[in-house]
Parts: structure tokens; sequence; C-alpha cells
């Protein structure tokens, strides 16, 4: 059986056949993990160190019913960390709102409602300068860490998202993959390896892009989202927590619009987070092994999780993620199509 045939994850594997895929991967990993420790990046072009760029986040929302009695918009910012540093944010809206802390991992958002009469078209605008820095982890050094207990606070990072199951075929391909002995940075380069291997980033026909974990290992395509969501139910199963981030990639031209969304996935192990881009390592090969380990500084981080509930509490179920603005009208979430948007960035950086 071919390592990356779909019945790799419609079936458990037989014990030769799982001893074969193993080999295959640990070789890889291994090789990967010495060639990371200096972070030298084979290719043309070097990943980006710092970035330092105005953002515009535009949307239009309508045509908002005559006989609507009430909206609410919740419009995601890009959040502070470590490796992002937010300033001077304005916001211009129609309706009065606020900029609220989603008591999340950090996430925030504008947001705004509104009575009738209702403007027939709201339109809220966003800038912002962010500065963006590489994230990088010495695997090498962080190996060699004593491991640090897990207590309850990485209880959401371990249990299931309504895409991200952590049982059934998800947990019979992890524990295939995983080894009783492997620690869990060896585990998660596995896993690593595995989605890329088995992944083709193709957004071609329909299903793709929930991030649904299931769809990726059946049709084994996808964009980030699939990449990510099927790496995170695989180290979740094996007892690794892990965790999702969604942004927008910055283009290498100093200026220029943004198509849509990139997301990336981090794993904890020996006390600290690790994060890797899956998607990117399938597009650009000569980065394969710098993307386990490492984010270059060509994005920026708006939302973390799935799953979400937002503060104000959304009418509607729960988010599967935060990216693009939500809008619920009399309580009924807004059609996507009546919610136009555009993003684009001008490089600061001399």
């Amino acid at each position: 059986m071919r390592w990356d045939s779909p019945a790799v994850c419609q079936r458990s594997l037989h014990r030769r056949e799982h001893c074969i895929l193993r080999l295959a991967i640990c070789a890889v990993a291994i090789a990967a993990q010495f060639a990371v420790g200096g972070l030298a990046v084979a290719g043309p072009m070097p990943p980006s160190r710092e970035r330092r760029v105005r953002f515009s986040y535009v949307t239009e929302i309508g045509p908002i019913d005559s006989n609507a009695r009430s909206v609410k918009v919740w419009v995601p910012l890009p959040r502070d960390d470590a490796f992002q540093q937010v300033s001077a944010v304005s916001v211009s809206s129609p309706m009065p709102g606020k900029i609220v802390d989603q008591n999340h991992d950090g996430n925030r958002v504008f947001f705004a409602e509104g009575t009738a009469p209702l403007p027939r078209v709201i339109a809220v605008k966003i800038e912002f300068e962010v500065t963006r820095k590489e994230e990088s982890v010495d695997l090498r050094k962080l190996a060699a860490a004593p491991p640090q207990p897990l207590d309850g606070r990485f209880a959401e990072y371990l249990r299931p998202d309504a895409l991200v199951p952590t049982t059934g075929r998800i947990a019979t391909i992890s524990a295939n993959l995983d080894d009783s002995g492997d620690t869990p940075i060896q585990a998660a380069r596995i896993f690593y390896e595995y989605v890329t291997s088995v992944m083709r980033y193709d957004k071609s026909g329909s299903g793709w892009g929930r991030g649904d974990a299931i769809y990726a290992c059946d049709i084994r395509r996808g964009n980030c989202t699939d990449f990510h969501s099927l790496f995170i139910a695989l180290a979740r199963a094996a007892g690794i927590p892990a965790r999702f981030t969604i942004g927008f990639p910055l283009g290498t031209p100093r200026s220029g619009e943004i198509p849509g969304y990139h997301c990336w996935a981090e794993f904890y192990a020996n006390g600290q987070w690790v994060p890797l881009d899956a998607s990117e390592a399938w597009k650009h090969p000569d980065r394969h092994d710098y993307y386990f380990g490492n984010l270059d500084a060509d994005r920026v981080a708006f939302t973390m999780g799935r799953d979400l509930v937002l503060n104000p509490p959304q009418d509607g179920e729960p988010l599967n993620f935060l990216v693009y603005p939500y809008v619920e009208v009399d309580g009924r979430s807004l059609s996507k199509d009546r919610v136009k948007n555009r993003f684009a960035y001008f490089d600061l950086t001399d």
C-alpha cells in the first residue's frame, strides 16, 4: 500500500505497513530536525524576519432588509502578542460600536449594533499599523528540555472541535503514526510529514475551506484550514495540545490587495508553543523544513480558536472560525453574499 493512499484514512494499517510508513516519515523528520537547528533555508528567497505595514480592512454589509428591526456586527481585529504589535487603530462605522475583548486567547472584535431605521448598507472601515516578527523555535534545544506537566489550561487544546474530531478514524491514524516512545516533538514532526505528503493544496470543487479534518482525510486536498485541521486532530488525538490561528498573508510587493485569509497551527511541547505552517510548506518545498518550528513575518494574525462564542454572544451557533465579519439581522445570521470585504496593505518598512 502506498502511504498516501486514501485507505490510510479509511481503515487501520497492518503492523508491517505501519512500520514502513513510520520509517519513511521518520527518515525525513530526523534529518530535518538537525537541519532546522541553524534556521538555514535553501531556496532563492529567505524568510521575512520582520514586516511593518499599514493594513486596511473594509467591509460593506447589505443590502439590509427595509423591514429589519435590528442588526449586530462583529468584525475581528488583529491580536497583540509576543510576535505582533498593533498600533494606530482607527474605526469608521455608521453605527455606534466599541472594541470588545473576547476573553479567549487575546481575541478581540469591533462590535456595533443598531435599531430601525437602519442604513441600507453598513460600511465599516478599520485601519491599523502592525509590526510582525518571525516566530522561531530551536527544536534541538527544545527536544532536550525536560517535559512540563499539562494542567487544566490546556483542556481546550486537547478536546475536539465540531469539525476536528479526535476519535474514530482520526484516532486510528494518529495511533498508527505515533509510537509510545515518541516525544511530542517527534510525534508532531511525523504528523506534519504525513499531512504535507498526503494532502494537496487544491481549492477546486466544493467542501474545502471549512477546516473539516474528516474531509481532509478522505479527499486529501483543500486549503490551509483543511491542512491544519487534520494536523491538529492528529496531535490532539495523541494527547498533544494544538491550536489554530487565522489571519491574512502579506505579499512580497510593498503594497497590494489581499485576496483572502491564511491560517496556521501550533502545538505544545516541553513548555513551549511550537508554530508550523503545513500548507505553506506544501506550496514552497524549499521551506518544508523551515515551516516546522518557524513562521515567517509575512502574515497578520487575527483570531485564535474554533467553535467561537462571541462577546457579546451571538444568537446563532458557535462560529467555525472568525476572520471575516459576522452579522445578525433580527437575530439571524446574514447571508455571506451580503457581506463584501476588501483587504489591503502598504509596507512601512524601509
